[in-house]
């Protein structure tokens, strides 16, 4: 009695543990099969351009909106907490290490994730409930290199782009808060930041973090698109999945990327 209940609580245990490696394997093997097919893909650099340009275009007024408000609230609660220590002339150089370091990339992921990625999921969806990505196969085109490839170059290419708008844009409003409303003197704002923020191990350590990110959020957009089953109701699981998944995945990466780069 007591073995077979051992037995019954093993397997409950190794069943969703042995699906989820198996899903985990299969998701890999899809990632490879999608950087095999890519040179064929980029040989027509229109398609990644018009895709640029609608999951990158279209991002960008979400992402300066957030940047600024971001970095107004960061101008805001850094110079309350430096002002208790005499340092609110280094607010420049917080604002900015926050935004370049952290902030930009993870957050324009994050919204990258659930602008973009669910439009990709839902269209990628949409193209295999209605049988195109089938009719593809039957004129020997892989959709693979068609339509996915396309769309995920398009999304690394467009994620480190945002990156960049966001703590461009998160700056200024550092700067309209610190200088222009609390009155922090704009020079020491901007000599503090140029002085404490390093190309190298904070500029393009941030620039590999949003490459990553990209990588990871329209891969996992567009294989649960890929792999969702051709009904309307699957469909809207698979966006949700691709949210939550990507969500998961960007704060995962971010703190193993930390961890690596900023350990010293």
């Amino acid at each position: 009695m007591i073995a077979a209940r051992t037995a019954d609580l093993l397997a409950a245990i190794g069943r969703p543990l042995r699906e989820a490696v198996e899903g985990i394997g299969y998701a890999t093997r899809s990632f490879f099969n999608l950087i095999r097919v890519s040179p064929g893909a980029m040989r027509r650099p229109g398609l990644v351009a018009e895709q640029i340009h609608f999951i990158g275009n279209y991002s960008v007024v979400i992402i300066a909106v957030s940047g600024l408000f971001v970095g107004m609230v960061l101008g805001l609660q850094g110079y309350y907490t430096l002002n208790q220590y005499g340092a609110e002339q280094r607010l420049g150089q917080v604002v900015a290490l926050s935004l370049v370091r952290e902030l930009g990339p993870v957050v324009t992921a994050l919204l990258f994730a659930g602008r973009a990625g669910t439009s990709l999921t839902a269209q990628i969806g949409l193209m295999k409930a209605g049988e195109q990505l089938s009719a593809m196969e039957m004129m020997a085109i892989n959709p693979v290199q068609r339509v996915l490839a396309p769309r995920f170059w398009a999304g690394v290419i467009a994620v480190p782009i945002l990156a960049a708008i966001f703590s461009a844009v998160g700056v200024l409003g550092g700067y309209l808060v610190g200088v222009q409303l609390i009155g922090v003197d704009g020079g020491a704002f901007w000599s503090q930041m140029q002085a404490g923020v390093d190309v190298r191990d904070d500029v393009f350590n941030g620039v590999i973090k949003s490459f990553v990110f990209g990588v990871a959020v329209t891969f996992t957009a567009l294989f649960q698109g890929y792999e969702a089953q051709p009904t309307p109701e699957d469909v809207s699981r698979a966006t949700t999945r691709t949210v939550v998944i990507a969500s998961l995945m960007v704060w995962g990466l971010d703190f193993m990327l930390t961890a690596l780069m900023f350990n010293k």
